[in-house]
Parts: structure tokens; C-alpha cells; sequence
């Protein structure tokens, strides 16, 4: 099982990026190959009737399954990066973290008015990023079509910051 492979692959790394978190790193995923071709093929066939235009990956973690994912649902990718990274105009949205704040970017030409956009992030914790992104692909007049992640830390409710948003919350392991 898929979830079972993730949860034993995945390390914790204590007090990152400070005391009190338990960070869930991925990292070691990224060294089998195997691996990352079936949580990439296990995301894509969650995913094959949600209706998606295009897949936007969160920075940076979103980017490693995120261009892989877009290719097996054959729709582009589009990168939501941290603020100052994209070249050209920019819409941009600020929020907290669990362990501080920022602001994030998306071009403006990113996205068409009415796509069906899927967020993709290697992670759900509390939500905040993924909220300010959703924000972002509303503000070009494109649409939420559901979520994806790796790993979903339910007990931080980040899903229930994303339902006002889109109920189709996807994720393949859950803490």
C-alpha cells in the first residue's frame, strides 16, 4: 500500500524549522525512483475525474511531483514561487505560517479565466499556503478544482481551511 510505503520512507526531523515542530521531510522519497513513479501514478488516478486544466505547484516542494503529475494528467504547470522569484508581472498574495509569514507569486498570464485549477504541494499542515494560493488562482479569475498532496498532517485541520475553497481535498498518507 502506498501509504504505508510513504509513511516508512518519511523522516521526522525534531524542532525544524523550530523548537516544537516535527518536520516531515520527504527527502529521502526523492532517492527512490520507484517510489516517486507511484505516488506520482497514485496521485494522477485519484485525480483522473476531477476535471483539471492545469496543475499549480507551491514552492519549492510542490515543484518535485507537481511537473510530473501535470505531464500524467497531460494539462501544463504553472509555479506558485515565494515573492521576488518570478521575472515577469506578478498578482501576489501574503499569509502566516505556523512559524511566521510570507508572500507568494503566480504570473499573471499563468492562468486562463474559468480553468479548473489543481493545487499540488508535497504537504498539508495548517493550510495557510494553501489558502493564499487558492486565493491566488481566484484573483485571475480561474477556479480551485481540488487539491493534492503527499502527506495531510490531519490534526492541524488544514483541510478545513481549504473547504470553502474546494472539498476535493486529495492527499496519500495521513498523520
Amino acid at each position: 500500500m502506498i501509504e504505508s510505503k510513504i509513511k516508512s520512507t518519511v523522516r521526522d526531523v525534531n524542532d525544524f524549522p523550530k523548537a516544537g515542530i516535527v518536520f516531515k521531510d520527504i527527502t529521502p522519497i526523492l532517492k527512490d525512483p520507484q517510489l516517486c513513479m507511484e505516488i506520482t501514478k497514485a496521485l494522477a488516478e485519484q485525480l483522473k475525474d476531477v476535471g483539471i486544466d492545469v496543475v499549480a505547484g507551491i514552492e519549492s516542494r510542490g515543484f518535485l511531483f507537481g511537473p510530473t503529475l501535470a505531464q500524467l494528467l497531460n494539462v501544463p504547470f504553472v509555479p506558485i514561487r515565494k515573492a521576488g522569484k518570478l521575472p515577469y508581472k506578478t498578482v501576489k498574495q501574503s499569509y502566516d505560517l505556523e512559524y511566521g509569514t510570507a508572500t507568494i507569486e503566480l504570473h499573471e498570464d499563468a492562468l486562463i479565466a474559468g480553468q479548473k485549477v489543481l493545487i499540488h504541494d508535497d504537504l498539508l499542515a495548517t493550510g495557510g499556503t494553501v489558502v493564499a494560493a487558492s486565493k491566488l488562482v481566484m484573483q485571475l479569475g480561474a477556479e480551485v478544482a481540488g487539491y493534492s498532496f503527499i502527506i495531510a498532517l490531519d490534526f492541524l485541520n488544514g483541510r478545513v481551511r481549504l473547504a470553502p475553497y474546494n472539498t476535493q481535498i486529495f492527499s496519500l498518507a495521513s498523520y
